[in-house]
């Protein structure tokens, strides 16, 4: 139990590094090719460096960072066969949560919570925040992962969201407005127990996506 005790406060302290520096990816302060340096974190994060090699490790395997001979870690370079790749993964797993939450639903659960981010969402965008119904509109599709009841398809998800507000953030997508309608789809689907119809819908969300982004990306990544 000691040893447990001991440990914990190590690997909640990755956990928080982990984020921070995902977040300066994602945001382009730490930018594609940008070498990251153990000793330069645990400074500024004020850290000890072992709680800093974790989140390292962990951004390796999710896909962020590359590891090269004599340079130590640097920030993955995106090319455009990882946002195809990425599309691909998420047609797959997102539409099977469509499907499997609305089974819940069928069989009982309840996913009012859908329907109340979708209601924030409009509120926020009707506002003008676009940076809040972004973030809403990214709720609600995690909602429908958790709603699906898989433990293991929520951890196989959770590097392929950074991986999403990554590529989003460096191209230009689709209409907030457009999106919203066929969140309301999709929702309409899930709430109303309709296994077959949400699996459809939600891979037609994700596809209607992949080629603006695609376009958009086309003049800043390599193939």
């Amino acid at each position: 139990m000691d040893n447990v005790t001991a440990v914990a406060p190590d690997e909640a302290m990755a956990g928080k590094v982990y984020q921070q520096i995902l977040d300066a990816i994602i945001s382009g302060r730490a930018a594609p090719g940008q070498r990251l340096r153990e000793r330069e974190l645990s400074d500024q994060y004020g850290v000890s460096r072992i709680p800093v090699r974790e989140a390292i490790h962990r951004l390796e395997q999710d896909g962020f960072l590359v590891t090269a001979p004599r340079r130590g870690a640097v920030v993955r370079k995106l090319t455009l066969k990882d946002v195809e790749e990425l599309f691909d993964l998420r047609v797959l797993l997102e539409s099977f949560a469509a499907r499997r939450a609305a089974e819940r639903v069928a069989a009982g659960e309840d996913g009012a919570g859908l329907l109340d981010t979708l209601r924030q969402a409009k509120e926020a965008l009707e506002a003008g925040d676009t940076d809040l119904t972004s973030d809403l509109n990214t709720r609600f599709h995690d909602q429908i992962i958790a709603l699906a009841g898989s433990g293991l398809l929520e951890r196989s998800m959770r590097p392929l969201h950074g991986l999403n507000r990554w590529i989003f953030g460096l191209a230009v997508n689709r209409s907030l407005e457009v999106n919203a309608l066929e969140h309301d789809e999709l929702a309409d689907a899930i709430i109303t127990g309709q296994p077959q119809l949400a699996e459809a819908v939600a891979a037609a969300h994700i596809e209607a996506g992949r080629r603006p982004v695609m376009d958009g990306l086309a003049g800043l990544l390599k193939g």
